[in-house]
């Protein structure tokens, strides 16, 4: 998962946020990612994102603002760099402080 996204934001930088990876760019966080008992998460999945990647979320379980990988099937790393792609345009392209 971190590798995709580093392909998708190289110029993004990597932290901690809210006690799990994250990746900021612009002074704002991007995406945060984790691993779990049986899945990988990435947050947020905006409404924005949902709509424009709703063929391709089917099959992956999702909620307001996750979607859950499994572990037991190979991550789709074009599919996590297009929704990273996504979230680079909603973010202002300024600096400054998240709210």
């Amino acid at each position: 998962m971190r590798e995709a996204i580093r392909a998708a934001a190289p110029s993004a930088t990597e932290v901690i946020s809210y006690g799990i990876p994250a990746f900021r760019l612009n002074g704002r966080v991007l995406v945060w990612y984790a691993a779990w008992k049986n899945h990988t998460s990435l947050y947020p999945m905006t409404a924005a994102v949902k709509r424009a990647n709703a063929v391709e979320l089917e099959g992956y379980e999702t909620s307001k603002g996750t979607v859950r990988f499994p572990l037991d099937k190979p991550l789709p790393s074009a599919f996590v760099r297009r929704i990273v792609k996504a979230r680079i345009t909603e973010l202002p392209q300024t600096k400054g402080k998240a709210k």
